[in-house]
């Protein structure tokens, strides 16, 4: 089975485009990612809301901090971009063959995204737990991803791996959203397009991809925040040596822990701590991601049609010589 280059091309796009989304927000997702991670009761927090984290680097002078594991970061988005496009596109084509269906339906969508999500999210967990770990560390004091893992067990690299399972109904939920309204505004299109075998994908433009992108994201985030929150608690690094910045402890990170230990010392609302940072961030973050891969997907069809021709050439010439 040759390798599929409409899944190639759309994984390809997909992670060069969560590259530049994951680089140009970094410092607004490490300021509230230290906001969440903080856990107290309202009247001890040491950030009132996400500005406080950002101040906090400026009067420290450690502003770059806000970058601390901004690398590991990239690898993460990167890597799990490309495995969750390439195999949410493998899946699609898949169903889509083996049903003989034009288009597919909310459900099918759902279970497909789901899945693509559940394996890229297991073979990134140690980048994911370590880049957290990097962002909640004291500004200044943030270690290197080798030794940010070696500090504790292997096992604790995938501190938050189930509610991450968990948390694939996000995306899921987004790109489904994003998908049927994409397919709806497509359709005229769709049917006007050239049959060809090497026609490039059809696409939106980048401004209805940008609020397509946001409004499928926000309806993802809110109905999964809870689950969001814990999973930060879950791979935040431990307090400051101060103390000014309390996290969870290592003996409760668990979902019951996490969950527990938020309606002890934050009750309900702290289930919500930090949602309006995180809709700002991740509506971004994904309308930006959205929007990039849009406008590169035909630059990288393109590209990889013109590699596998020139391959072809060179495995005709190696074969005649």
């Amino acid at each position: 089975m040759g390798v599929d280059l409409e899944s190639l091309s759309d994984a390809t796009s997909g992670a060069i485009a969560a590259l530049v989304s994951t680089t140009v927000l970094y410092p607004l997702d490490t300021c509230k990612t230290k906001f969440q991670a903080e856990l107290r009761a309202r009247h001890q927090r040491k950030y009132r809301n996400v500005a406080d984290v950002f101040w906090e680097a400026v009067r420290t002078r450690k502003v770059l901090s806000l970058y601390q594991g901004l690398g590991t970061k990239n690898w993460q988005a990167f890597i799990s971009s490309f495995l969750y496009f390439y195999g949410y596109t493998l899946f699609k084509r898949l169903y889509l063959e083996k049903t003989g269906k034009i288009a597919m339906g909310p459900k099918a969508n759902l279970v497909i995204a789901a899945a693509a999500g559940a394996y890229a999210v297991a073979l990134t967990m140690p980048l994911d737990t370590a880049a957290s770990r990097m962002q909640t560390s004291e500004f200044g004091k943030s270690k290197g991803f080798w030794k940010t893992l070696s500090e504790g067990t292997w096992a604790e690299a995938f501190d938050g791996l189930g509610i991450s399972l968990l948390l694939t109904s996000n995306p899921a939920i987004q790109y489904t959203v994003f998908d049927q309204l994409k397919q709806r505004l497509l359709k005229q299109k769709l049917k006007e397009r050239s049959v060809a075998a090497d026609a490039s994908p059809e696409t939106l433009s980048a401004f209805t991809a940008f609020v397509l992108g946001a409004g499928a994201k926000c309806i993802a985030t809110t109905f999964t925040y809870p689950a969001i929150r814990c999973k930060v608690m879950l791979q935040a690094a431990e307090s400051d040596e101060n103390g000014t910045a309390e996290v969870l402890p290592k003996d409760k990170r668990t979902i019951s822990g996490a969950t527990s230990a938020i309606w002890k010392r934050e009750g309900l609302s702290g289930f919500f701590k930090g949602l309006l940072a995180q809709h700002v961030k991740t509506i971004l973050s994904s309308a930006l991601l959205l929007m990039v891969k849009e406008k590169i997907t035909k630059t990288t069809w393109i590209l990889i049609l013109a590699l596998r021709k020139y391959l072809f050439i060179q495995h005709t010439s190696i074969k005649k010589a």
